[in-house]
């Protein structure tokens, strides 16, 4: 039997798929892991981490399904976009990654917009401090002598790419979020590198997701008990994969990620950028195909952050919050833990509960916080509603697609309607897998990317969505009073 492996680099976790050639999944092995923060606004992970988090999943997965690993023949990469990892001449990291969460670069950003005036179009959106290349903007700053030393620059997955076969690559979806990619050419643009102080050949090569990147090591082969002829393929950033995964290629296809970060994605067949709205137009991981994005930096992560602090599990936070739910409570909360992208490119706003009272329950404040999120989503559908014509239905992948109560809230605060798919929570992971089976066997993409079954539909409800629309008004103007407070009111 012909398998194919599609490995997701996410934020907390690395997520494996070992799936048969039609690309029904057979298994899946996780690992965790954490971010170091040593400073406010800084999240950094160590590259090691990933591989040694990737290897121990793909041998757990080899004890469980021996029969079918053996005939693993090709593996995708998916991974969490925007993080600088910096290499030595031989290939090691110089420093922790910066992650795409990491908010120290503002100032860096400024200085590359006003550098690179016409960044936003050549490179789908204005510079913001979660991107790579201010990132090395503040390490020439901040770390010169580091920087002098950078032999390469590559992306958190493209790390597990190097290490499996040696190769320095990227696929041109993961490169789009560098700032570095002309989308439209889906080339490097020199100019834009050198303003950050960088050449070509301090890139990896660029291909498309489904193009191999060379198979693997004789040593991994070896260690991992695989053939050697295996091929890695190009694969792609982890919301691109995830688009991959659900569907979404072709003009209109959309869907709503609600992972760590959040994201609503919409299929574009040509590039049109909308940089004035901070909406991200990019590349997508298959050829001739392009994506806009609105993207938040907080998706499901204050949940998890909420669930942290109280001691409680999230799933007894979601069980307690649907059953006392009331949607006329008056207690909101501002989900910026850090910061937010669209709409707002503000770096420095902070998460805020409001209207608490002595009466205020733990499930009020649990509603509050899915609540919110569903509010920045929908400051994300008013953002993409400038460029794109306006969304009716959604599908929805990632972790907190498990909540159907917190699915029906989004339909109701969007007034979409939201798919949920069968096997939508394994999200970018089974993008790259699919990817693999593309560079592997050359069918057609639309066999290989169809849209999964749908487990559900949740339609929005009207008189609800009239009441969420009061709710966000309040909400935004929260935002509007606060914004004052944050600090860096020029941004």
């Amino acid at each position: 039997m012909t398998t194919y492996l599609g490995i997701d680099i996410g934020t907390s976790a690395v997520k494996v798929l070992l799936v048969d050639q039609h690309g029904s999944v057979l298994d899946s092995h996780s690992e965790a892991y954490g971010i170091d923060s040593p400073q406010p606004m800084w999240n950094e992970q160590n590259p090691d981490v990933w591989w040694h988090a990737t290897c121990s999943s793909m041998h757990s997965l080899k004890a469980r399904n021996t029969a079918a690993w053996q005939g693993v023949a090709a593996i995708g990469l998916s991974g969490q976009m925007h993080g600088a990892v910096c290499l030595d001449q031989q290939g090691r990291p110089l420093r922790p990654a910066i992650l795409w969460n990491d908010g120290r670069a503002f100032e860096q950003s400024q200085t590359l917009n006003r550098q690179c005036p016409n960044i936003g179009h050549i490179a789908g959106v204005p510079a913001m401090p979660g991107f790579t290349a201010p990132k090395l903007l503040w390490l020439h700053e901040h770390e010169p002598e580091l920087f002098q030393r950078i032999h390469k620059v590559i992306l958190p997955k493209d790390y597990v790419r190097l290490q499996l076969t040696g190769t320095y690559y990227t696929d041109v979806s993961d490169a789009a979020g560098t700032l570095w990619l002309d989308e439209a050419k889906r080339d490097w643009d020199d100019d834009i590198l050198q303003a950050c102080y960088l050449k070509r050949s301090q890139m990896p090569q660029l291909i498309e997701g489904n193009e191999s990147s060379g198979s693997l090591l004789d040593n991994i082969a070896e260690e991992l008990g695989l053939c050697a002829d295996v091929i890695v393929v190009g694969g792609a950033g982890d919301a691109s994969a995830g688009g991959i995964g659900i569907g979404a290629i072709n003009e209109g296809d959309a869907f709503l990620s609600l992972g760590t970060s959040g994201q609503i994605f919409v299929a574009k067949e040509q590039h049109t950028a909308n940089p004035e709205a901070y909406i991200h137009a990019f590349a997508h991981a298959l050829p001739k195909r392009w994506c806009h994005m609105a993207c938040l930096l907080n998706g499901a992560s204050p949940l998890s952050w909420f669930a942290s602090i109280t001691s409680t599990p999230i799933a007894t936070l979601l069980e307690e919050a649907e059953a006392h739910y009331n949607i006329h409570q008056t207690v909101y909360f501002l989900p910026y833990l850090t910061g937010e992208r669209t709409p707002h490119n503000n770096p420095f706003a902070t998460g805020t509960f409001d209207g608490l009272t002595a009466h205020t329950r733990r499930d009020d404040m649990a509603a509050a916080v899915l609540e919110g999120i569903a509010f920045s989503f929908r400051d994300c559908i008013e953002a993409l509603n400038q460029s794109d014509r306006p969304l009716t239905a959604l599908g929805a992948i990632g972790g907190g697609t498990k909540s159907t109560f917190w699915l029906q809230i989004l339909a109701d605060v969007l007034n979409v309607s939201i798919h949920k798919y069968q096997g939508s929570e394994t999200g970018p992971a089974m993008g790259a897998a699919r990817l693999a089976i593309l560079g592997h066997t050359q069918q057609d993409i639309e066999a290989i990317c169809a849209t999964p079954n749908i487990e559900r539909t949740f339609v929005p409800n009207q008189s609800r969505h009239r009441v969420y629309l009061e709710k966000h008004a309040h909400f935004s103007k929260l935002y509007q009073a606060l914004l004052p407070t944050y600090g860096h009111t020029t941004w």
